[in-house]
């Protein structure tokens, strides 16, 4: 029996990096509960990524393969990962603050008899609870919270929890976990996939957002460059997305992506509450706005007041020197 269940996320064959810092946080989580780190792979073409999950911390994999689990839907996935949990009896269930995530976790919580703390910044044990701390109010206060049955429910927001190092002489077991589904009431007509290229938005170490006070949806094509310096990933908040200036998939914000970056460049933002709900996670912001009363000066840890235009060129210069 593990102490911790990681539901897994698989994207193209391969175990997610995001399902790698959960499986690093539940092997933590389970030196003080006692017990160990079971994973659930769920899905079409998973069974590849068994032996990662165990390199990264799994004791236990659960492999459910079914081609018709290829696409997330409610109906068919619910009743998979119930089994799973039930079976392998967990104290903790983590899953990420994704799309699945976010949909899974509440129902899968309904469907056990228990609850789900949702969009965890910080995780650790007090007794044999788990205290979740997440951001409230748009970001401007933390909340201390903990699931009072069992098994406690939680999702973890990306890049909040470091990986172990990857270890592929670990042992595990890998148990195939017999699918029976479940007709789903809705049909999957087609899935458009955005197009990008470079590191995705919810996995890089820096970011470069811009926003409506840029201007013209041209100047982005000066952000991709500085992030193209940088190896980084290009971001906008919601009223450039709006505006039709980027795709919507590069939104940051409470109702975009949510990011935990090293590094955080708002550029011309001012930091409205839902879009620092996207990025506070951040570790590092800096931000560059020519009004030095925009809100962003408020959680950046570097300012700039002054118009991008004249920053950008010297920066990008700079930053040459610095990654090239």
């Amino acid at each position: 029996m593990a102490s911790v269940l990681v539901i897994g996320e698989v994207d193209g064959g391969s175990l997610t990096a995001g399902t790698a810092e959960l499986l690093g946080a539940a092997t933590r989580l389970s030196a003080d509960l006692g017990g160990g780190v079971a994973c659930a792979l769920i899905g079409a073409g998973v069974t590849g990524a068994a032996d990662a999950a165990i390199a990264a911390g799994a004791d236990t994999v659960y492999v459910a393969e079914h081609e018709g689990l290829a696409q997330y839907q409610t109906e068919t996935y619910v009743p998979v990962a119930a089994a799973i949990a039930k079976q392998d009896g967990p104290k903790v269930v983590l899953l990420g603050q994704t799309s699945v995530g976010r949909d899974l976790a509440p129902r899968l919580a309904t469907r056990l008899e228990s609850a789900a703390a949702m969009d965890a910044l910080s995780i650790e044990v007090e007794g044999d609870r788990v205290k979740a701390t997440r951001s409230s109010y748009g970001g401007n206060a933390r909340q201390v919270v903990t699931v009072r049955t069992d098994p406690q429910v939680i999702t973890v927001r990306a890049k909040s929890q470091d990986p172990l190092a990857e270890d592929a002489g670990r042992s595990g077991t890998v148990e195939t976990v017999a699918v029976e589904l479940t007709e789903a009431k809705a049909t999957l007509s087609g899935k458009d996939q955005a197009e990008s290229e470079g590191v995705k938005l919810e996995d890089a170490e820096i970011v470069i957002s811009g926003g409506r006070g840029l201007g013209a949806p041209e100047a982005f094509a000066d952000l991709e460059r500085l992030a193209g310096v940088v190896g980084g990933a290009v971001g906008a908040s919601r009223a450039a997305c709006d505006l039709g200036w980027y795709p919507p998939s590069q939104q940051v914000g409470l109702t975009g992506t949510v990011v935990s970056p090293t590094l955080y460049v708002a550029i011309a933002i001012s930091g409205a509450s839902q879009h620092m709900a996207g990025c506070g996670g951040a570790k590092n912001i800096v931000a560059i706005n020519k009004d030095p009363e925009a809100n962003i000066f408020r959680f950046s840890r570097f300012g700039i007041v002054d118009d991008y235009k004249k920053v950008l060129p010297a920066l990008e210069e700079e930053l040459k020197k610095a990654f090239g």
